[in-house]
């Protein structure tokens, strides 16, 4: 078994598709079949059940597929970090995010990051924060920009980067939109505008709910703020959100207050308790830079508060 043979296996894995995984590895499609059938043959299972469409995982290749993963991280590392003696920086680093989060210029710090390190191969992707955690402890994702919604999965360290409250954004028409606060009796039977699950603001809002004894439904679910914003804006529901959120459309849409027994939206930056060196530099960087920011924000305040 080779490392080739395993990130073909993994490709078609996660791509469920010959055809998308050929070419995102640059492979003939026949090249890629052919070592997928080497690899099944020196296994002796079938790792694919292959459709006309789509493939999807057998049992023996769902059993394969968190192992592929783990070795071909351990490999990269094993490079990178002979690369790294060797005064290089070099190798891939996966960044993940859940969008919108409010508190890091995450297209600047790529910016900054890959000019300083021209040999690191740089890749980015969306996703929902629990979806994330579980990408970084896998080895998928190198580092990933989160909402803390929960316990950390094994392998993985989370650094707290900004906090701040839950509020409920709502159309001026509605009926709380001139209340001071409310709370979630009031707003268990509203219709409800929310994120997918596994959102950060999803993950936080289903727990209060619980808390309460309330099940939480969504009755419209999106994957991204501006639509969210956009449904709330036509008064077809309102949303539970971090207060950054209000600040989008200040004049267009009411801010509510929670009660303070509300989950805060915590943003952290993940990454596995040994990271590579490309994953150490771009912490480093991302940890001084929102120290940074921090230090001046409250510099800022201090003035403020003394004028």
């Amino acid at each position: 078994m080779e490392l080739r043979q395993l990130e073909h296996f993994v490709a078609v894995a996660e791509e469920r598709h010959f055809t998308r995984a050929a070419d995102l590895l640059q492979i003939s499609q026949s090249g890629l079949s052919a070592s997928i059938r080497a690899l099944e043959a020196e296994l002796g299972t079938s790792l694919f059940i292959r459709t006309t469409r789509r493939v999807e995982l057998t049992a023996a290749g769902q059993a394969l597929l968190a192992d592929s993963l783990r070795t071909l991280a351990s490999a990269a590392a094993a490079q990178n970090a002979v690369a790294a003696v060797r005064g290089l920086m070099r190798g891939r680093l996966t960044v993940g995010a859940e969008p919108c989060l409010g508190s890091v210029d995450l297209p600047a710090e790529l910016g900054r990051f890959r000019r300083a390190n021209q040999g690191v191969d740089v890749r980015l992707r969306y996703a929902g924060s629990v979806e994330l955690l579980d990408s970084v402890a896998t080895g998928r994702t190198d580092v990933a920009l989160v909402v803390a919604t929960g316990p950390t999965p094994q392998g993985v360290r989370l650094r707290s980067l900004s906090t701040q409250k839950m509020i409920v954004l709502c159309h001026p028409d509605h009926r709380i939109a001139s209340a001071p606060d409310t709370d979630l009796v009031s707003l268990h039977t509203e219709s409800l505008i929310g994120f997918q699950p596994g959102w950060g603001a999803q993950v936080l809002t289903r727990r209060a709910f619980a808390a309460k004894g309330f099940d939480y439904r969504a009755a419209m679910e999106v994957n991204d703020v501006h639509p969210l914003l956009d449904l709330v804006g036509y008064n077809l529901g309102v949303a539970i959100v971090p207060a950054s959120f209000a600040h989008k459309r200040p004049e267009a849409l009411r801010a509510v207050a929670l009660p303070a027994d509300m989950p805060e939206w915590t943003v952290a930056v993940a990454a596995a308790e040994e990271p590579s060196p490309a994953a150490s530099a771009f912490l480093d960087q991302l940890l001084d830079d929102q120290a940074v920011s921090s230090a001046a924000s409250s510099s800022a305040e201090s003035v403020s508060s003394a004028a």
